[in-house]
């Protein structure tokens, strides 16, 4: 990945928005051209401290007889991002970009034996059915027997032994203060997500770029309280 030093994230911090996000591109080499797949995982740490990230593909997915153990892929996980337009800076001379957060993890698969895919399932629903805190979670236990033991034969757990992480936050940090709140402002401002989301995090990284703002708005407040 290619990352600008000021747009590089730490390890950590790398680590932590794979895990929030849940949900990224497998890619490996087939010997003549790249096989890549979008699915969900989630992260676990071996003995050693090592990150390991754990998903399944469908048992007829060409990237299962890549998955030796020896051979590095790539899992890219994307976060939201959106446009910039050159006419919200407040200084002039500037250009289209995109800002956005992403994360590579690289590292060796080796597929799950069929004593872990149980196990596995439950995991990883587990991640996600506990964004939904109105509802009970599911689990693979509500599923009959043979329709559970179906699914299993239809696919194969996975794990990514995770060798390197490497991060991009491009949120315009180099920008002058009076230019960065200038485009989280105009983003704001804007109806989609990708939008909304940047401006957020823009706010929440540098928020002394909008501290003569905040003290504007608390005035215009006192001058209007009686």
């Amino acid at each position: 990945m290619y990352t600008p030093p000021m747009f590089k994230s730490d390890r950590a911090a790398s680590l932590a928005f794979a895990e929030a996000r849940g949900f990224g591109t497998v890619c490996a080499w087939d010997g003549n051209k790249p096989i890549a797949s979008s699915l969900p995982f989630y992260l676990g740490y071996a003995d050693d401290g090592t990150p390991q990230a754990a998903f399944h593909v469908a048992r007829h997915n060409p990237l299962l007889r890549l998955a030796d153990g020896t051979s590095s892929w790539l899992m890219a996980v994307n976060g939201h991002d959106a446009y910039v337009s050159p006419d919200w800076y407040a200084s002039p001379d500037q250009v289209p970009t995109w800002l956005y957060q992403s994360v590579h993890l690289t590292g060796t698969v080796r597929t799950l034996a069929d004593a872990e895919l149980g196990s596995h399932l439950d995991a990883l629903s587990a991640k996600f059915e506990g964004w939904l805190p109105s509802k009970p979670p599911w689990m693979t236990s509500k599923m009959t027997a043979g329709r559970l033991d179906a699914m299993k034969k239809a696919i194969v757990g996975l794990v990514m032994n995770v060798e390197d992480v490497e991060g991009s936050f491009k949120l315009n940090q180099q920008k002058s203060e009076a230019d960065y709140a200038a485009i989280a402002n105009a983003l704001a401002s804007q109806t989609d997500t990708g939008s909304l989301r940047i401006a957020g995090l823009m706010r929440e990284t540098r928020p002394q770029a909008f501290a003569a703002e905040m003290v504007q708005n608390k005035e215009a407040v006192e001058r209007t309280t009686p």
